[in-house]
C-alpha cells in the first residue's frame, strides 16, 4: 500500500520567519535524507511554539506542519534514527559535519562557489536542529558560528566583486573589529539585498545572528580533524551544483588512518568498572559515528570513534 504523501505547508506567516530556511532545508532533503528532513521539521515546529501558538494563522500553520510530522514517523517507524534519539542525534550530527567539512575544505582550497557558501549556511542550520536533542556541545556551537558567519562573508564578497581570504584568518580581524564595536554586525555590509538571481542556493539574505552570538575571537581554534577531505559522495553535494560547468569534480584521496592506540590491544576487562547509563549512551553515539562516517569512507574517522567506545567500555574512561 502506497504511503500517504506528505501535505505542502501554507505560506509561513512573517512570524515565523526565524524557520522558514529549516523548513526549506527539511523539503530539500525529503527524498535524499527523510531523517535529516524530520528532524529539521520537527525543530521547526518545536520553535514555532515558543515564537506564537495562538494567532489563528501560525495554529494552522502549526497544524500543517504537525500533520506533515505525523505523516513522516510512521512512514520511518522502523527507522532507528527516529525511534532512538541517541542514533537520531549522530545521524544529524554527523551529517551536518560532513557538510561542515566539505565547505571549509573547499574553502581553505580557495575555490568559492555558490555551493560552499550554501554548504557552509545549511551546516549551520541543521547545528540549530541538533538542539531538539539538547544542549549543544562548545565544539558544535563553535562550528554553527563559524559556518554562519562564514557563508555570510564569503556571499558578501562575492556579491562585491572582491575575493574572499580562505581559511579562519581572513575573517578574524573584521570579526574582532565588530565585536569590539559590539554592534554584532555581519562582516562587510549587512546582508540586506537577495542574491544574484542566478545562485540557486537558499536565499542568504535572512541570515541572523541572535545578539550576543559573537564568532569565537580566534577562528583557528575552530577543531578539524586530520583527512577532513570530504569523498565524492559527501551529503554536501545539495541540488544545483550542476549550474556550476566549471566545478571539478571531487576525486576519493587516499586517506591517513589513525595509528591504532597501542594500550588498547592489552586492555583486560576489569570487574570493578561500572557503567553508567551516560556511558552506554556515549558508546552507542561513538559507535553510530563509526558507522555514519564508513557510509562517506571516512576511515580515520571510523577508526578513531571506534577506538573511543572500546576504551569507554573496558576501562570507564574516554
Amino acid at each position: 500500500m502506497a504511503s500517504d504523501p506528505i501535505p505542502v505547508l501554507p505560506p509561513a506567516p512573517q512570524q515565523f520567519k526565524p524557520i522558514q530556511h529549516h523548513l526549506r532545508t527539511a523539503q530539500e532533503h525529503e527524498k535524499r535524507d527523510p531523517v535529516v528532513a524530520y528532524f529539521c521539521r520537527l525543530y521547526a515546529m518545536q520553535t514555532g511554539m515558543k515564537i506564537d501558538s495562538k494567532t489563528p494563522e501560525c495554529h494552522k500553520f502549526l497544524v500543517k506542519l504537525m500533520d506533515q510530522l505525523e505523516i513522516m514517523k510512521k512512514q520511518l517507524g522502523d527507522n532507528e534514527s527516529i525511534t532512538q534519539d541517541v542514533v537520531g542525534n549522530a545521524h544529524v550530527e554527523n551529517y551536518a559535519y560532513k557538510m561542515f567539512l566539505y565547505a571549509d575544505t573547499e574553502d581553505r582550497a580557495g575555490r568559492f562557489h555558490k555551493n560552499m557558501i550554501k554548504s557552509f549556511y545549511t551546516a549551520s542550520l541543521l547545528y540549530d536542529v541538533l538542539t531538539v536533542f539538547g544542549e549543544l556541545t562548545e565544539e558544535n556551537i563553535q562550528h554553527r558560528k563559524y559556518a554562519k558567519w562564514k557563508a555570510a562573508y564569503i556571499h558578501n564578497c562575492l556579491k562585491n566583486g572582491e575575493t574572499p581570504q580562505s581559511g579562519p584568518m581572513g575573517m578574524e580581524d573584521e570579526l574582532l573589529d565588530n565585536e569590539s564595536k559590539g554592534d554584532g554586525s555581519l562582516p562587510h555590509s549587512s546582508i540586506s539585498d537577495k542574491p544574484p538571481e542566478s545562485m540557486p542556493t537558499q536565499d542568504l539574505s535572512n541570515i541572523q545572528v541572535p545578539p550576543g552570538d559573537h564568532p569565537p575571537s580566534n577562528f583557528s581554534t575552530i577543531h578539524i580533524p586530520p583527512g577532513a577531505h570530504a569523498p565524492a559522495n559527501t551529503p554536501a553535494e545539495v541540488p544545483g551544483s550542476s549550474a556550476l560547468p566549471n566545478t571539478p569534480t571531487i576525486q576519493p584521496v587516499p586517506q591517513n588512518v589513525p595509528i591504532i592506540d597501542p594500550s588498547l590491544y592489552s586492555i583486560k576487562p576489569q570487574g570493578e568498572v561500572r557503567l553508567t547509563p551516560e556511558d552506554y549512551a556515549r558508546a552507542q553515539k561513538y559507535c553510530k559515528y563509526a558507522g555514519s562516517a564508513l557510509q562517506y569512507e571516512d576511515v580515520g574517522t571510523a577508526v578513531q570513534n571506534l577506538q573511543k567506545a572500546l576504551k569507554l567500555l573496558t576501562t570507564g574512561r574516554e
